[in-house]
């Protein structure tokens, strides 16, 4: 997953970079010690898009930043914008998605609701990210983006 998680992450920046030039886009930005996929900033605008190919928990990356928030590390935007990004990992073969995207989702609009200034916008990154050593999808760097699309069309 590294280098390919590595190509979707740089393309998402580059392609967020396209469509919202007036926000300074970079990866792994760390927050307290969280490294967050990408990130975006302005003088007022704090976005962070972090990818969750197939965590065991996808809640926690997320979970942490909204309890930053609440601390204050992130007082001097007016703005926070939380995206997360679910691979096909937790899609369901008979319909839906898994219960660990279900109580991540819940995570985040409970705590977007609770902290002042944060919104929080899950999202599909429509890619199955290959097994070790597998082969890369067709078609990803068209699906990334979209999904970049997706995200520039919230800010």
């Amino acid at each position: 997953m590294g280098e390919f998680a590595d190509a979707v992450r740089d393309r998402l920046r580059d392609a967020l970079a396209e469509r919202r030039p007036s926000l300074d886009w970079e990866t792994e930005y760390r927050v307290r010690r969280t490294p967050v996929d990408v990130v975006g900033t302005s003088p007022d605008r704090f976005v962070t898009v972090e990818v969750e190919w197939r965590r065991a928990d996808p809640v926690n990356n997320t979970a942490k930043l909204f309890y930053y928030a609440d601390e204050g590390e992130v007082d001097e935007y007016d703005e926070v914008v939380v995206c997360q990004l679910f691979s096909g990992y937790y899609d369901l073969a008979s319909g839906g998605v898994s219960s660990k995207r279900e109580v991540a989702e819940f995570v985040g609009e409970t705590a977007a609701e609770s902290v002042e200034h944060v919104s929080f916008h899950p999202l599909r990154i429509p890619i199955d990210p290959p097994k070790r050593g597998g082969d890369w999808p067709q078609g990803w760097r068209v699906r990334t983006n979209e999904t970049a699309a997706e995200v520039g069309s919230l800010l």
